[in-house]
């Protein structure tokens, strides 16, 4: 993956501009929320009755007797480098999105569901290659723009069987639209007012995704004192083929936009699926009493499984996710303000699918976030998350990002469906 980056600054949907997001369906987007994010994205086995997880489907059923209403900001500065013809070259890029709307209330005290709506992932990248053309003098250049992204609106349930055993399912509905361009020239005479100009070699990909995803997720809470709590989360995302329908476009033209030929519409509306890997998620923490949380997640993906929408293998290695956080509240039953402003610290490693020269891409970062609670009682939260990490490393063709990522979350918590009571 011999790439530049050719826009200084690019402003697009998404997070910003990622070579990387051309690759599969995108760019994927975090599953945890805000909240989980300030504390290495650490949810599988951990969840608050003040916020809403939205990773363990199971533990949706410690949620209190609050109905819980969530929203999710997120904004990203990257700074992206390349080693290319003996220099390094830079690009600064700005991308901000809808994090998720979520909206979570208890069917009775033991049984808790959720719908959600966010972004599942975003293809947004702008590259340029140069290339010799054979033992000639000439040189081509070629040019690769993406668009698009995929959205999840989901529908989840939590039950809690026993004492300390929960259990819980969700189901999602992916829908988005990708759109990936190419085009290809020899550069010879690029002067558009003159008789003869290069012929520009165009391809146009567009595919329409939609389809139904499962999550399954299991809880384990026993009490080890009066004042501790083991918690263990599994959560499984079972192998899934993703209906779409591709359009493929290729045409010749002028630089001065005049056709050569008309376009050739190699594949129209025609339908195949996306196989999505199966993802597997262990985590474990401790917690006290709503006061101090630590923990460890792992997950993993077989991304050598994927196909694309044409049945086409990619080189995709298997992805590896390490996240540890912990998260402290000084005292959860005070009444005053500063002893319920929640603390977050976490850290992260994850193993990307992506191979690049023959080595896989790492991403590592650092997260610190935390919550101010709000209103009469307390109960609604604003939460402000960091992270600040990099992906890839200067060596051979790889891609360097270093990013800081903002987050910016509201939780607000009320009772419904209370009888009402005359005195």
């Amino acid at each position: 993956m011999a790439v530049a980056a050719t826009s200084p600054l690019v402003l697009g949907q998404g997070l910003g501009n990622s070579p990387y997001s051309a690759l599969g369906v995108g760019e994927l987007y975090s599953e945890g929320n805000i909240t989980n994010m300030g504390m290495g994205n650490l949810g599988v086995s951990n969840a608050s009755p003040f916020y809403l997880n939205m990773q363990n489907p199971a533990l949706l059923a410690r949620r209190s007797r609050f109905t819980v209403y969530e929203i999710g900001l997120m904004g990203q500065v990257k700074s992206l480098a390349q080693n290319l013809n003996g220099g390094v070259q830079n690009q600064r890029d700005f991308g901000a999105n809808l994090g998720y709307l979520a909206l979570a209330f208890p069917a009775n005290s033991r049984w808790s569901m959720a719908v959600s709506l966010r972004p599942y992932s975003y293809v947004n990248y702008n590259t340029r290659q140069y290339r010799p053309v054979g033992t000639t003098i000439y040189e081509a250049v070629y040019n690769y723009t993406g668009r698009g992204g995929l959205n999840k609106a989901s529908f989840a349930n939590g039950f809690r069987i026993g004492t300390n055993i929960y259990l819980g399912a969700e189901a999602a509905f992916l829908f988005g639209n990708i759109t990936n361009a190419s085009d290809s020239r020899v550069l010879i005479n690029d002067n558009t007012s003159a008789g003869e100009q290069d012929l520009l070699v165009s391809r146009f990909n567009r595919v329409n995704y939609s389809d139904v995803v499962w999550r399954l997720g299991a809880a384990w809470r026993p009490k080890l004192n009066e004042k501790w709590t083991l918690n263990v989360g599994a959560v499984l995302d079972p192998q899934t083929r993703i209906n779409g329908r591709q359009t493929d476009i290729y045409q010749q033209s002028s630089l001065g936009g005049q056709t050569v030929s008309a376009p050739d519409t190699i594949l129209n509306s025609s339908n195949g699926r996306v196989v999505l890997p199966s993802k597997m998620q262990f985590g474990i923490s401790l917690e006290k009493n709503n006061v101090f949380v630590a923990g460890v997640d792992i997950g993993y993906q077989p991304w050598g499984m994927f196909r694309t929408v044409s049945d086409v293998p990619t080189n995709f290695a298997s992805g590896l996710s390490v996240a540890t956080g912990m998260e402290y509240t000084p005292k959860a039953n005070s009444t005053r303000y500063r002893d319920l402003i929640t603390y977050r610290v976490g850290f992260q490693y994850n193993r990307m699918p992506y191979r690049v020269d023959g080595a896989q891409v790492n991403d590592v970062n650092g997260s610190i976030g935390l919550s101010l609670p709000l209103g009469a009682y307390l109960v609604n939260h604003i939460t402000i998350s960091a992270v600040g990490g990099q992906r890839g490393v200067l060596t051979g063709s790889q891609i360097r990002e270093q990013y800081i990522r903002i987050g910016l979350g509201f939780s607000f918590n009320d009772w419904w469906f209370r009888k009402q009571v005359v005195d």
